[in-house]
């Protein structure tokens, strides 16, 4: 039995931190199709620290665990550390994330939007 979501993506704020630019242009367009509002793009894990110290809201984040070669693991506890909820979009299997982060949620790429989307809608409060 398929129940609703609890909440809805449009007008949320979700932060998106992906190096690849092909990838990110479709994580970046769908997530817009669905009513969010993408801040980042970030392709570094420098730049997605900066983009949460500066943006006035962030509602949920989708982080990629490789970013130029670093581990997106200081982004995460930055956003744990805030009440941030986030998911890994990522290649990896669940074997090589690190243990403090193996109950995190996450989208094996390729992504499907639909499923990226029901994660999301289900970190975010109603």
């Amino acid at each position: 039995m398929t129940h609703p979501p609890k909440a809805s993506l449009a007008q949320r704020q979700i932060l998106l931190a992906e190096d690849e630019y092909f990838i990110m242009q479709d994580l970046r367009s769908g997530l817009q199709a669905l009513g969010a509002t993408v801040v980042g793009p970030a392709p570094s894990v420098a730049g997605a620290l900066a983009l949460i110290a500066g943006a006035p809201r962030i509602d949920a984040a989708v982080l990629d665990i490789n970013l130029r070669g670093e581990t997106i693991y200081p982004v995460a506890d930055m956003l744990s550390a805030r009440g941030i909820p986030f998911l890994f979009a990522t290649g990896y299997s669940n074997a090589v994330i690190d243990e403090p982060y193996r109950g995190v949620p996450a989208c094996e790429k390729p992504i499907d939007m639909r499923e990226l989307a029901r994660l999301l809608v289900d970190l975010l409060p109603a």
